[in-house]
């Protein structure tokens, strides 16, 4: 039999290489992210089917349920409140977020700052802090009982409000995911100013810009994709939410147990053990984060060719 000549080996080798170091990465995607989403859309389309009393063996069955679920998912009055406490959520702590990290890289890019990298290490630490731990930290120090700003505002005959109750708690959980969440869109927008040609600012100077000119007609606008990155990574944290709710509510009576969507995926998952119709929500959930995101990197995209073409 005839061998093939060693240059065909060697050149199907090195074509075939580039798979071979992607396989590892493929199956560990398939195994753990592609085959849970299938999973999970495969029972959005099926509910639990209970004969009689539900006792015994075959009483339950998994039956296909059809856009059943999805039906419930869209028409639920608990899953639309919590949408709206997200949508109130989000307009607190996304703008006052971005806001803070524009001016914290801004302020940092200055030549007139001083301690530069602690400042920058200070920043940033917030976000290294696990957010169950965050939260813990928070709702102690806003705890009427236990919290020393109380106890202070107690002493000088000041008001005290209860930031775990009514619309203070808003503020409360805002604040929460603004401390934690600055420092990493800060890291972000201030590596992309150190990004930009030193020859740009100099121009400025010469022209007679101040630094705040120079801020805001020349460093915002250069930053501008990193601004619309962050904004997309706040908003789809923003839904996300679950870990500051769900750690805060043992220790206040404010927070139902669905105050978030994803708590509301949670508490039908786990607690009331309807798995098929967690599983449609999670779904609707997703999609429409999809969906957000993706018109809101189209309304992006549009606005930077406009700009670019001007």
């Amino acid at each position: 039999m005839t061998q093939p000549p060693t240059g065909v080996r060697r050149s199907y080798g090195v074509k075939a290489a580039p798979y071979g170091f992607l396989l590892p990465a493929a199956v560990l995607f398939a195994l753990f992210f592609a085959l849970p989403i299938g999973y999970a859309i495969w029972l959005s389309f099926h509910r639990i089917e209970v004969k009689g009393l539900g006792l015994g063996k075959g009483a339950k069955t998994e039956v296909w349920a059809g856009l059943a679920n999805y039906t419930a998912a869209l028409t639920d009055s608990e899953l639309g409140h919590s949408a709206l406490r997200i949508l109130g959520y989000g307009s607190i702590v996304v703008p006052v977020m971005l806001g803070l990290a524009l001016l914290f890289a801004l302020l940092l890019d200055s030549e007139q700052v001083r301690a530069r990298s602690f400042a920058r290490l200070a920043i940033f630490l917030p976000y290294a802090v696990p957010g169950v731990i965050a939260a813990l930290l928070w709702g102690f120090l806003y705890l009427p009982d236990v919290s020393p700003f109380h106890h202070l505002l107690k002493t000088l005959g000041l008001p005290q409000p209860d930031l775990m109750d009514g619309g203070p708690l808003y503020l409360a959980m805002s604040n929460i995911a603004v401390w934690g969440g600055t420092g990493f869109n800060m890291i972000v927008i201030y590596t992309s100013l150190r990004s930009l040609p030193v020859e740009v600012y100099e121009a400025a100077r010469l022209d007679g810009c101040s630094q705040l000119q120079i801020a805001l007609r020349i460093k915002i606008p250069m930053v501008a994709p990193s601004l619309v990155l962050t904004f997309f990574f706040s908003i789809i944290a923003t839904l996300q939410v679950f870990n500051e709710p769900t750690t805060l509510r043992p220790l206040t009576n404010g927070i139902p147990t669905t105050w978030s969507p994803l708590m509301k995926v949670y508490n039908d998952a786990f607690v009331g053990g309807n798995i098929h119709a967690a599983s449609a929500t999670a779904v609707v959930l997703a999609l429409a984060t999809f969906m957000l995101s993706f018109a809101l990197l189209k309304v992006s995209n549009r606005r930077t060719k406009q700009g670019a073409t001007r």
